[in-house]
């Protein structure tokens, strides 16, 4: 959109890192409840997992933000002028 495609490339692969690791962090946790449920296993924390991937989801949606409100700035300074219709 508005011909910012390297930063829409990037904003989309770093949300989509960000989710691919929540998702890890759900499937370590299921995991292992599952484990501590059947084998009696000891817990051990995926946590790293979820949080990597909340900030880095935060982070594309922050960038999308400052790239939405650049792109409506430059469209604002270069919008051109209304012509003036005359009346007859």
């Amino acid at each position: 959109m508005a011909g910012r495609r390297v930063a829409g490339i990037g904003q989309l692969l770093v949300a989509v890192a960000g989710f691919v690791l929540v998702m890890v962090w759900f499937a370590l946790s299921m995991s292992q409840l599952y484990n501590e449920v059947v084998n009696d296993a000891q817990p051990q924390s995926a946590a790293w997992a979820g949080e990597a991937g909340a900030a880095l989801f935060a982070a594309a949606w922050l960038w999308s933000l400052v790239t939405s409100l650049s792109v409506l700035r430059e469209a604002r300074t270069s919008e051109p002028a209304l012509p003036l219709k005359l009346e007859a």
